[in-house]
């Protein structure tokens, strides 16, 4: 999913559960930043002091760069979590051969990996950093809609042929979409990965599956014809995060995460746009998204904003007007500001550690699931 999903749509449905806007904010943000957060290592402070951050994405999100790509500690636990086949948690961990663990990891959407990690969030409100984690788990598991039949990493299984979308808005066919992208034709791209390295995640369908508005198909690396439609999987993702985003608001009050709650009559409202808003850039449909929600479509009518970097940004609330490079010099520490400590950036740093920690040491194994 893309920045309209995770920053503006997450937002919207986090105000139809009940957050209050400046809340509903905190988690759409943090949401839309792991897509955003590509910088890692430590900051030197000037009194000694050390703080590592961590990324949740890489700085290049193309996937011709196979190899910088390629990490199991970033695609697993923030983009494509294994679905485990659909099947809930095992008594003990099962002893997995090659095959089986690639079953296993295929992302699924609403999996009960996928639902352990929302109930996580929802219980562990006790910690300053509740709604940035909430907001990184809301990403993941929005994801498992989007990101359904891919493993995130290198796996023939990825591969994907006789590629086809339903849509007249796209002037070009998939064909001529992937050699602009990949630099060969369609045909070529079996050999080429197979003999170079197997596709990691979506890469070989580009961002068809991040695309509220698309219906389309594909053959995947198993011969298996595979129908996607987009705004059907997109409004069962906004609808499922409904859920958990208020049963994380009634926790406080005793509820139960087995709860189902009715949607708004204003979700109908959602689901149009997310079918309806067809802009070929992402930015694009984001902005229509961020003028829907001042203009009273969902019942909102409430300004939000998104600022990645720069003035504005939850790093320069944190850090100043420092660049990445200052951050990085290790011989040159820099001063630690006083509102470093409460800042949403160290906040969100600190949710996406605890997140990482839950997905690949606590939850995985648990289902025989390796990738540390």
């Amino acid at each position: 999913m893309q920045i309209d999903f995770h920053h503006a749509a997450t937002y919207v449905v986090a105000r139809f559960a009940g957050f209050p806007a400046e809340e509903a904010e905190v988690v759409a943000h943090s949401a839309q930043y792991v897509d955003d957060a590509t910088s890692s290592g430590e900051i030197r402070f000037d009194n000694g002091g050390l703080y590592e951050r961590m990324s949740s994405a890489h700085k290049f999100y193309d996937y011709r760069n196979m190899g910088a790509l390629s990490n199991h500690r970033v695609w697993i636990p923030f983009h494509f979590l294994p679905g485990n086949r659909g099947e809930p948690r095992p008594k003990r961990p099962p002893d997995l051969a090659r095959e089986e663990l690639v079953d296993r990891c295929i992302t699924r959407p609403d999996s009960y990996p996928a639902r352990e990690l929302m109930g996580a969030a929802v219980v562990r409100q006790n910690r300053p950093y509740a709604l940035h984690r909430l907001g990184i788990a809301a990403h993941v598991y929005a994801d498992t809609w989007a990101h359904q039949g891919f493993v995130g990493y290198r796996d023939r299984v990825n591969l994907a042929t006789e590629v086809s979308a339903n849509d007249a808005h796209h002037e070009k066919g998939f064909a001529e979409r992937f050699a602009d992208f990949f630099g060969h034709e369609l045909e070529h791209v079996e050999e080429k990965l197979i003999g170079e390295s197997l596709p990691l995640g979506h890469g070989v369908v580009l961002s068809y599956p991040d695309r509220p508005y698309l219906v389309w198909s594909y053959r995947n690396g198993r011969g298996e014809l595979v129908r996607r439609d987009n705004p059907r999987e997109f409004a069962e993702a906004a609808a499922s995060l409904y859920q958990w985003f208020r049963r994380y608001r009634e926790h406080p009050k005793g509820g139960r995460d087995s709860v189902e709650y009715p949607l708004p009559e204003a979700f109908a409202a959602l689901a149009k746009m997310l079918a309806e808003t067809r802009d070929e850039k992402k930015e694009d449909r984001h902005a229509k998204w961020l003028r829907a929600i001042g203009d009273g479509t969902f019942g909102l009518r409430e300004e939000l904003a998104y600022v990645e970097s720069g003035p504005g940004s939850w790093r320069h609330a944190a850090l100043g007007d420092l660049s990445d490079e200052d951050i990085s010099d290790a011989d040159h520490p820099i001063h630690c500001p006083p509102q470093f400590f409460a800042s949403h950036w160290k906040l969100f740093h600190d949710a996406l550690q605890a997140h990482r920690f839950l997905v690949l040491h606590e939850l995985l194994p648990a289902y025989g699931i390796l990738s540390t």
